[in-house]
């Protein structure tokens, strides 16, 4: 009979997974890195097929065969039924004798804050927002991009900004430096050449993500429209932030909102003074803070709560992932 640990720490996101193995004294006896996690294209057996080969080396490299307690936050676990089916099948692998699942900015948020309070705006390839109090109730958002209202994430500001570029280049809207940056970013003529180079797939439609950095270069040297775009996003990051304090009774009180993400912690200075100049006038009690921390640090903390840990015990396990 193998060794027992306290907490099976995993964040999954799109591109990559992390998890770490933590003991019942905060010790973090192994982590380890896998590939993206995307039920959605893969079904969701196969993509915990995927994620069971990571938690096995983990699991190797600290000399256990279970934990107490499996706490994942996992993308793609947008809807609570889609929680409940992604916890049945990681409970059905027996890696720990109880399964908690969150939508992957949970982690995140736990990760930038001392205790389970507070809320968090993450804009990657997509946008999401979450908040917690410490007596359990949350908020969020479906996130399920303009289906559920949802404007903003790198993939959806790289389509914004080609949007506006086709129109300058035709006349039906006016001039934009995006009209040439965007395809110059692949060596490309003109804008008609990347549509062309985009419908045909001769750039593969995974490399769109690539134009939201474009963008944000082209706003940075002064460009209207691209400016005009980032103030907008601005706008989304504090209009979700509001909303969740808003739902949490929270407006009224200093309370951390943690901005993660890679578009959120790239430091663009316009996005970040927008963001702090809008949640100052609507929200003058918010602390923004930007999360460099890993986020799989903020699994094993949630983890950790549901178990009960100590303040110390915490402070270990934080102190691993930021030495």
């Amino acid at each position: 009979m193998g060794l027992t640990a306290s907490v099976l720490a995993i964040d999954a996101g799109n591109s990559k997974t992390d998890v770490a193995v933590v003991a019942a004294d905060g010790e973090v006896l192994a982590t380890a890195r896998g590939g993206g996690f995307r039920p959605p294209a893969v079904g969701v057996e196969t993509a915990v097929d995927d994620l069971a080969e990571t938690v096995t080396r983990a699991y190797t490299a600290a000399g256990v065969n279970e934990v107490t307690h499996v706490s994942a936050c996992l993308a793609n676990a947008d809807l609570p039924v889609e929680e409940e089916q992604l916890a049945a099948a990681l409970h059905a692998r027996a890696w720990g004798r109880s399964v908690d699942v969150r939508n992957d900015t949970f982690a995140i948020l736990r990760a930038g804050v001392p205790d389970p309070r507070g809320v968090a705006v993450v804009c990657g390839a997509g946008i999401n927002c979450v908040g917690m109090r410490p007596d359990g109730r949350t908020a969020r958002f479906p996130a399920l991009g303009r289906l559920s209202g949802d404007w903003g994430g790198g993939w959806g500001l790289a389509e914004e900004a080609i949007w506006h570029a086709a129109r300058a280049e035709d006349g039906r809207g006016g001039p934009t430096a995006l009209a040439r940056t965007l395809p110059a970013h692949f060596g490309l003529s003109g804008m008609y050449a990347l549509i062309e180079a985009l419908h045909l797939e001769h750039i593969p439609d995974l490399r769109r993500h690539e134009l939201t950095p474009v963008l944000f270069a082209t706003a940075a040297d002064g460009d209207p429209v691209a400016r005009a775009i980032v103030d907008r996003l601005a706008e989304e990051v504090v209009t979700m932030a509001t909303v969740a304090l808003t739902r949490l009774e929270l407006l009224e009180e200093e309370t951390p909102v943690l901005l993660g993400g890679g578009v959120l912690t790239a430091g663009h200075e316009q996005l970040e003074d927008g963001v702090r100049e809008l949640l100052a006038a609507r929200a003058p009690k918010a602390v923004p803070r930007v999360v460099q921390a890993r986020p799989v640090l903020g699994a094993a903390l949630l983890g950790l709560d549901r178990l009960g840990a100590g303040v110390d015990v915490q402070a270990r396990t934080r102190g691993f992932f930021e030495a």
